[in-house]
């Protein structure tokens, strides 16, 4: 075994980074540093001796405690960014792990992306569970799907590594989504089970990570475009006040599902203070965690937060941001809810669906000369909606378009551009085994309606993805209800590309509010 982590995940130039590593060949091991994006681009190589370290029991939650092999400082003139760090011992075994090169607090620039490493650290199952299942033992056999979910834990440790298909993903990797629909009497599926198998993967494997997955291909869209980008972590916004007070526009990417309350309440205020925030991700702060010991642990009980921390208040507890214990959805801030959409073409949820919006608000300042006009459908051919996405409850009005029902947090001005069939599982007793089981509709009927009753359990496995703004307070919110945006400008469509540049340049000041 090769591996390592460092002490922390986000650093400033001049600041420094210490790395923690196992070789089981108990040798020198060779550590590059690239900094990743539209290119690769290589800033610093190094060696240390590294000795081998066992993994301990527990250390998902408790971390590895392997000692400190070796440290470096951030340049001074190192580029914001994402940086792969790549460790090779001297049998060419590699590990990989990274750190993100925050902005020099006088450099900022008008934009700032916030890297969704919440939603990495809840994924990771290094050392056995994460926060869905004890993962070691799915794979292994050692216990059932329904056995393993019960194993999932709710204190994560930061001090260990990442599984490498959610660190390092290959070139190639699938997306989240059933590439075409299902055909006549067909067995569903869900995603790429040839390459899953091929590469030993995990059912978590897709769902976080940077590396050929939502980031870096927005990143690569970005830096093509011409949009300069100062990055930060989640936990930054938990750990630095008014992180984002220079800024512009604040950018959420892919799969933005945990949030601490600092980072919600931090964000916020942004926001009300004049910022804009674009969110093009989806599951979008579906998932109140906490940070502790210095961002060493994140607290994540998800379902059982209300029993498995009886004594915390609404401001410690970790449950759905939409549980009436915490009783602060989302959508408040973001526009849209999970709760109110969920998947879209893959296993039988929307198995024959369009993949794309239908537009509604063609006179919607996002879609200036985009050339879209009511009724279109974009994006069925990328395709644009599938694996998670975010949405509201509506009405038509009398001009036949789709107005916001204000309910769970929903602002009343939302203004709904296009939306598109989703379920949030797929239904039961239909003939078909479930790829995608709908998870305690029971407390998601509850959030909505007030009540756990079969009929309102029933009505959550319906809903629709939307793509939505409203503004709030002195800034504007733009949502694309979607975790696969970054995978329609990855794919060149000019709609997707006029949309963003709308957003981005809107929020920026580059063009009239």
């Amino acid at each position: 075994m090769i591996a390592c982590y460092t002490d922390r995940i986000s650093a400033r130039p001049g600041e420094t980074v210490k790395i923690h590593a196992t070789d089981e060949a108990a040798g020198s091991c060779s550590f590059v540093l690239e900094r990743i994006g539209l290119n690769i681009e290589k800033v610093a190589e190094f060696s240390f001796p590294v000795g081998d370290h066992p993994t301990p029991d527990n250390a998902d939650m408790y971390g590895c405690g392997w000692p400190v092999a070796g440290e470096f400082t951030i340049g001074e003139d190192w580029e914001t960014g994402y940086y792969r760090i790549l460790m090779t011992n001297s049998a060419g075994a590699t590990s990989t792990h990274f750190v993100c090169v925050m902005a020099a607090k006088n450099g900022q620039r008008d934009i700032a992306i916030v890297l969704t490493t919440n939603t990495y650290m809840a994924y990771n199952y290094w050392g056995g569970a994460n926060a869905y299942a004890h993962v070691g033992n799915l794979m292994t056999g050692k216990s059932s799907f329904e056995v393993a979910m019960d194993q999932a834990i709710g204190v994560q440790s930061a001090e260990r590594p990442f599984p490498p298909m959610i660190i390092a993903a290959p070139d190639g990797s699938p997306r989240l989504i059933n590439d075409r629909k299902r055909g006549f009497e067909e067995q569903p599926w869900a995603s790429d089970m040839e390459f899953m198998r091929k590469h030993k993967c995990s059912p978590y494997d897709g769902s976080a990570g940077f590396i050929n997955k939502w980031e870096h291909r927005f990143v690569e869209w970005a830096e093509k475009a011409g949009y300069e980008l100062d990055y930060f972590t989640d936990y930054d916004l938990d750990a630095e006040d008014d992180i984002l007070e220079a800024y512009k526009c604040a950018l959420f990417v892919g799969h933005s599902e945990y949030w601490s309350g600092k980072e919600r309440t931090q964000v916020e205020k942004f926001v009300d203070n004049g910022g804009n925030i674009a969110i093009l991700s989806g599951n979008t702060c579906f998932w109140k965690v906490r940070w502790e010991n210095d961002g060493k642990t994140m607290v994540n009980h998800k379902w059982r937060g209300h029993t498995a921390e009886p004594d915390a208040d609404k401001e410690t507890m970790t449950h759905l941001w939409t549980h009436e214990t915490v009783g602060k959805s989302e959508a408040e801030l973001t526009g849209l809810s999970f709760v109110f959409a969920g998947y879209h073409r893959l296993g039988m949820c929307v198995a024959r669906g369009q993949a794309g919006y239908t537009i509604y608000r063609d006179k919607h300042w996002a879609l200036e000369g985009t050339d879209l006009f009511y009724g279109d459908v974009i994006g069925d051919d990328i395709p644009l909606l599938g694996y998670e996405s975010d949405g509201c409850r509506f009405t038509f009005g009398e001009d036949e378009l789709p107005k916001a029902i204000p309910i769970v947090g929903v602002p009343e001005n939302l203004e709904i551009i296009g939306l598109a069939p989703c379920a949030f599982g797929e239904e039961v007793g239909r003939g078909y085994d479930p790829i995608i089981p709908p998870e305690k509709l029971d407390v998601i009927a509850n959030v909505i309606y007030g009540d756990s009753s079969a009929e309102s359990q029933a009505k959550v496995l319906r809903g629709h993805a939307i793509m939505a703004s409203f503004k709030r307070g002195k800034g504007e919110v733009f949502n694309s209800g979607t975790t696969e945006w970054a995978h329609g400008l990855a794919s060149g469509d000019p709609f997707m590309d006029r949309i963003t540049r709308n957003v981005i340049d809107r929020f920026t000041g580059k063009t009239a509010a």
